[in-house]
């Protein structure tokens, strides 16, 4: 299952069961960094500036005169404004495109062949990370079975909050949120902990018609920092849409004292949102990292994440 403010997943395919690797492909897999603020989330979309706009322009010069140009499918698709330390990607391509990346470059005296996904990226890195917004931190090829989406255990968040008891950093500005109040550390944490479990998140998540709220949030912890900061660490296997935003701001309204500790369970309940706390802003919300299974079971677990995601929806 998948999110966060939008690991929301699009719709399972049609037909079930999305197909194997095509013969004469390899899988790649991707670590990607990338600091949110200035674009309008992961996912392409016309006429904005996308983090999947940038890194499939990158691949349209590297390959673009090849008939197949690679696309890439990602762990979780994120919102404007959310940044991301540990997002996973998968692309395939195709014989020719290995090779050409295993070319040596002219002037090399090894002439034995590179390996192809660090060439990949670091040409990508030079490409849609010109402006140091995107980095490719890591890239190996994928095992047997593997998908980025469907193939995760969990994803995890952080949210970061500067409030009258930290230090506010001009240059974490960008990656924090500034709250003009006193948070209290432990109503934060007991209401987080009271939220752990597999529950339906209806109350939590901006509705979409295709997606079920039904989620496993399987950590919910907050921490101060040494300058004060305070960080919530979240992980679930999917997120909804806006789910790691809301949980927070309710911590937030417990934690200044605006609604009571037992409410955010009850609004949780009561499967219905009424305004009772705020949802807070994109910034301070990184996504951090993407838990798979070992590489030799990373095959069944895709297999039994798109079974689970085909009987939900014929389920309703």
């Amino acid at each position: 299952m998948v999110d966060v403010t939008s690991d929301d997943p699009a719709p399972a395919p049609a037909s079930g069961l999305v197909p194997d690797l095509a013969p004469g492909m390899t899988r790649v897999r991707l670590t990607v960094a990338y600091d949110g603020t200035d674009f309008s989330g992961w996912s392409e979309q016309p006429g904005r500036r996308t983090v999947q706009g940038e890194v499939e322009a990158a691949l349209r010069v590297l390959f673009g005169r090849h008939e197949h140009v690679p696309t890439v499918t990602v762990a979780g698709r994120t919102d404007a404004g959310v940044h991301a330390r540990g997002q996973v990607v998968h692309l395939d391509l195709t014989a020719e495109q290995v090779a050409q990346l295993q070319r040596p470059h002219r002037g090399m005296v090894d002439r034995s062949p590179l390996d192809a996904p660090t060439v990949l990226a670091r040409r990508l890195n030079g490409l849609a990370g010109a402006s140091d917004e995107i980095v490719v931190s890591g890239a190996r090829v994928a095992p047997p079975g593997f998908h980025a989406r469907f193939g995760a255990l969990w994803r995890r968040y952080e949210y970061r909050i500067a409030d009258r008891g930290a230090e506010r950093d001009p240059s974490r500005r960008r990656h924090t949120l500034w709250y003009d109040h006193l948070l209290d550390l432990d109503l934060m944490n007991a209401t987080a902990a009271g939220l752990v479990g597999l529950h339906d998140w209806a109350a939590y998540c901006r509705h979409r018609d295709y997606a079920t709220t039904i989620r496993e949030l399987q950590h919910f912890t907050w921490r101060r920092e040494a300058d004060g900061v305070l960080v919530a660490t979240v992980q679930a296997d999917a997120f909804c849409h806006n789910l790691v935003r809301n949980l927070v701001g309710a911590c937030v309204a417990v934690g200044e004292g605006s609604m009571p500790e037992h409410r955010a369970v009850g609004v949780r309940r009561e499967a219905e949102r009424n305004g009772e706390f705020r949802v807070v802003p994109a910034t301070g919300l990184t996504m951090v990292e993407v838990g798979y299974p070992p590489d030799d079971e990373v095959a069944a677990r895709v297999v039994l994440t798109q079974v689970k995601r085909s009987a939900a929806s014929l389920d309703g």
